[in-house]
C-alpha cells in the first residue's frame, strides 16, 4: 500500500472529508486530492502532521511496504550518477502518453490504409493514368497526415526521451503509482488486445472465401482492401495499448526498456530508420515500374522486420 492509499484509508477511518483534513493541515482541498490520487506527495512537515492526526508513525506513512529494488546485474555501478525521476515527472509523462495514444494509433492506422485506393484501382482493367495518379496522391496525402501526427507526438515526448535509452532511478512513490495505474489499465488492455487479435485472425477470411468462389481480379483486390481495413483497426488498438503500456515499462525499466536492452537502443533505432526508408524506396520503385501485386512489399517487410533487427543488432530477449 502506497502513501496515497494510506491517507485515503486513514481519513475515512476518522470519518473526515477531504475538506476536513485540509482544514486541519492548513492546506487546500485540492492538495489533499492530489495526495490521494498520487499526483503529488506531502512535504515532510505535512507528513509529520499527518502522523500526529492519524496517530501513526511517520515510518508507517513512508516506509511500510516500501523497498528499494536493486537490479540483479546493473550496468551502472554508481547509483548517484543515475538520472532521477520525480513523482510529478512520472505522472506527467504517463498523462502525456495516455493523451497522445489515440493520435499515435490513428496515424499508424492511416499508414496501413493509405495504399487501399491505389490497390483497388489496380484491380480495374483499362484504368486511365490520371486515376492511377489520383491513387498515388491519396497515399501521399494520408502518409503526410500520419507523419504530421507522428511529429506532433514526438515533440510532446521529446522531454522524456531519456526514459527510452538512459538508466534511471525513480524517487519514492513512483514505482507504486506506476504499478497502480498499470493494474487499473490491465482489464482494458486485455480486452482491446483480445479483440484486435481476433480481428487480425479473421481478416483473411474474406480473401480466402472470395478467392475460392470467384476468379475476378477486382473482387480479389476488394477483398485485399477489406483485409487492410481490418488490419488497420487492429493496428489502432495495438498501438493505443502499446503506447500506454510503454510509459509504464519505461518508468519501471521493464519489458523492452530494461537496463540491459537500453544499451542497444541506438543500434535498433538506426536500423529501424534505415530499414523503413529502404522499404519505402523499394515500394515506390515497384509502383512506378507497374509491377503487379507491388503492395505485397508492406506485409513482407512487416514480417521480416523483427527477425532482421535481431540478426543485425544482436538484440537479446
Amino acid at each position: 500500500m502506497i502513501i496515497s492509499e494510506k491517507i485515503v484509508e486513514l481519513r475515512k477511518k476518522m470519518n473526515w472529508s477531504q475538506e476536513d483534513l485540509a482544514e486541519k493541515l492548513d492546506v487546500s482541498r485540492q492538495s489533499v486530492s492530489k495526495w490521494e490520487s498520487s499526483q503529488s506527495i506531502p512535504d515532510m512537515d505535512k507528513i509529520v502532521k499527518l502522523s500526529t492526526l492519524f496517530s501513526v508513525s511517520t515510518d508507517y506513512l513512508l516506509k511500510d511496504d516500501y523497498r528499494i529494488e536493486e537490479p540483479v546485474s546493473s550496468p551502472v555501478s554508481n547509483d548517484s550518477a543515475l538520472r532521477k525521476v520525480s513523482l510529478e515527472e512520472a505522472v506527467e509523462f504517463m498523462d502525456i502518453r495516455k493523451r497522445r495514444a489515440p493520435l499515435l494509433s490513428l496515424c499508424s492506422s492511416l499508414c496501413v490504409v493509405s495504399p487501399i485506393p491505389l490497390i483497388f484501382i489496380s484491380g480495374i482493367e483499362n484504368i486511365a493514368a490520371p486515376v492511377v495518379g489520383a491513387g498515388v496522391g491519396v497515399i501521399l496525402v494520408l502518409v503526410a497526415i500520419a507523419v504530421t501526427g507522428f511529429i506532433r507526438c514526438a515533440s510532446d515526448f521529446k522531454e522524456y526521451e531519456f526514459l527510452e535509452k538512459e538508466v534511471i532511478e525513480t524517487e519514492y512513490g513512483v514505482s507504486g503509482v506506476v504499478k497502480k495505474r498499470r493494474s487499473e489499465f490491465k482489464e482494458k488492455d486485455t480486452r482491446i488486445k483480445t479483440i484486435c487479435t481476433v480481428v487480425c485472425i479473421l481478416s483473411v477470411i474474406p480473401l480466402i472465401v472470395l478467392s475460392c468462389l470467384y476468379d475476378d481480379s477486382l473482387i480479389i483486390v476488394s477483398a485485399v482492401c477489406v483485409l487492410l481495413l481490418l488490419v488497420s483497426f487492429a493496428v489502432h488498438g495495438f498501438v493505443y495499448t502499446g503506447t500506454i503500456n510503454g510509459s509504464f515499462d519505461q518508468l519501471l525499466e521493464e519489458g523492452d526498456y530494461t537496463r540491459e536492452r537500453k544499451e542497444g537502443f541506438e543500434g535498433r533505432s538506426k536500423f529501424s530508420s534505415i530499414y523503413w526508408m529502404v522499404i519505402t524506396a523499394v515500394f515506390l520503385v515497384l509502383l512506378f515500374l507497374d509491377v503487379k501485386d507491388f503492395w505485397i512489399i508492406w506485409p513482407v517487410a512487416g514480417v521480416l522486420f523483427v527477425p532482421l533487427m535481431l540478426l543485425f543488432t544482436g538484440r537479446k530477449k
